[in-house]
């Protein structure tokens, strides 16, 4: 299946693009997905700091990864 995947602010700046596709063997859990990502790119974050988008919708860490989905792993952000 191919995903397309977005970086935002601090992960876009570890991995040096903001989005990519990827290729994968289903089925993939988005733990599974963030960990393969994370041995590559080494974010420096633990997948509980992040929140997780599937299609432009907040996802929850169990939902499962469709072919042609887009998923978005967010950063905290701070305000001032």
């Amino acid at each position: 299946m191919k995903i397309t995947v977005l970086y935002f602010a601090s992960l876009a700046d570890k991995a040096g693009i903001a989005q990519e596709t990827l290729t994968l063997e289903p089925p993939v859990t988005l733990p599974e997905l963030f960990e393969q990502l994370n041995g590559q790119y080494h974010f420096g974050r633990e997948q509980s700091q992040l929140g997780v988008a599937i299609n432009d919708s907040f996802a929850e860490w169990s939902d499962m990864i469709e072919d042609g989905d887009q998923v978005a792993f967010i950063p905290p952000v701070a305000g001032g």
